[in-house]
């Protein structure tokens, strides 16, 4: 089910969210699939409604507006509307508090009383205290609990993610609470400075509904790309009973060239595999069984270690698995739909909001085929329109020029292509 999320514009006018409410009621109304799914998503009361009986939802003006405002990052509708009558000043204190100037916070929000309760921004960083939390800004931080500031276990939950353990202390020790969920956000961020502190704490190895797997998904599946955290809390989890598969899979994951040796020992034919996504993200871990699992950037379904590597941002593993004679040119396997063939190259170009040329500079010199050309297929999520991106018969290059969501091309890739040109 696809996913919606939209940030609010320079200058924010309350008429576009309230048409886009209008839009979406009416869409429902027609029965259209995509809007209505966008309900069950984001909606709290329909949550749990199959999608079969989403047509008979009784949806009234209310329900849109709150799944409009949560798509934009807020948890109401009302604060949606009172976080754009107050946008310019919003811009200010987010530069006060990012440039730690205390005296200027403390101003803006006695002047401003409300705004300790509204996002400085939209999406999850939260009120003035929150935000303060996620950069480790602790006098801010008390600061606004001075001024009347509530928000001290979500601004906890921002700090553990961050890894901004003092700030996180003492927001413990002033209100907020170890709780069911708190370890999803380290497991996002994989983040194990905050990971070790809940574990310290005996926190729930759980989310919020109480499932065991959750956080072992979280860390095998999430966007975040921290090789070092990843692995450390990998090896927490082991150590705490979890049962990681011995697959080579799971080794790339851990960061275990010992154990990839070993399997390449018993399966000499390790490099030529094309790995699934059941493989990649494994149901026994927590990861969904319907083999769509996994934020990556360039698909990864039917390729070698060598493409999982680089998406991955494993450098250590690339470097093995070169050194070991993996090849550079291997193809990815036909995905059912006739899309197919990319080679880690490709990998390197579409690979996240990281401007680090090295994999791909190290692929040009191992001999990697700039001109090859394959066909691909994405699925790009959490944006305002998610939908299928398309690319038929592209080079690396093309594919990186080409694709809709700049922030996750490597720029630096892709300047080193063009610059080798044809």
């Amino acid at each position: 089910m696809p996913t919606v999320s939209r940030r609010l514009p320079a200058r924010p006018h309350l008429e576009v969210p309230k048409r886009e409410a209008r839009q979406l009621l009416k869409e429902c109304r027609k029965g259209e699939r995509e809007a209505l799914n966008r309900i069950l998503r984001r909606h709290p009361k329909f949550k749990d409604v199959p999608e079969d009986r989403a047509l008979a939802l009784p949806l009234k003006l209310s329900d849109v507006q709150l799944v409009i405002a949560r798509e934009y990052g807020f948890s109401n509708w009302a604060a949606l509307k009172r976080r754009i009558a107050v946008h310019s000043l919003s811009t200010v204190l987010e530069a006060a508090i990012r440039s730690a100037d205390r005296d200027a916070v403390v101003t803006i929000l006695r002047a401003h009383p409300e705004m300790l309760a509204l996002p400085v921004r939209s999406g999850d960083w939260g009120p003035p205290m929150s935000y303060a939390a996620n950069l480790g800004q602790l006098a801010i931080i008390q600061a606004c609990a001075e001024l009347g500031a509530r928000d001290y276990q979500h601004a906890f939950d921002r700090a553990l993610l961050q890894g901004q353990l003092e700030c996180a202390a003492w927001l413990l020790a002033h209100g907020a609470s170890a709780k069911a969920g708190i370890i999803m956000g380290c497991c996002e961020t994989l983040n194990a400075a905050g990971f070790e502190f809940l574990l310290n704490l005996d926190a729930p190895l759980t989310n919020e509904r109480g499932d065991p797997l959750a956080g072992l998904a979280m860390v095998l599946e999430t966007y975040g790309r921290n090789p070092v955290g990843k692995h450390a809390i990998l090896g927490m989890l082991a150590g705490r009973g979890y049962n990681l598969p011995d697959t080579p899979m799971m080794a790339m994951h851990r960061g275990d060239i010992a154990q990839l040796e070993k399997h390449l020992s018993r399966d000499p034919q390790l490099f030529e595999r094309r790995f699934r996504l059941r493989e990649i993200y494994p149901s026994e871990c927590g990861c969904a069984k319907d083999g769509r699992s996994g934020l990556h950037w360039t698909p990864i379904d039917g390729t070698t270690l060598l493409h999982v590597a680089i998406d991955f941002r494993e450098r250590e593993i690339f470097d093995w698995l070169l050194a070991r004679g993996a090849d550079v040119n291997a193809r990815a396997a036909d995905d059912g739909d006739g899309f197919a063939g990319h080679t880690p190259l490709f990998n390197a170009v579409v690979c996240g909001p990281w401007p680090d040329a090295a994999m791909a500079r190290t692929l040009l010199e191992r001999g990697a085929d700039k001109n090859a050309r394959a066909s691909l297929r994405k699925f790009i999520d959490w944006i305002e329109n998610p939908h299928w991106h398309e690319a038929r018969d592209v080079t690396p290059a093309e594919w990186g020029h080409t694709f809709p969501e700049d922030h996750w091309v490597n720029r630096e890739a892709l300047r080193l292509l063009d610059e080798l040109g044809e």
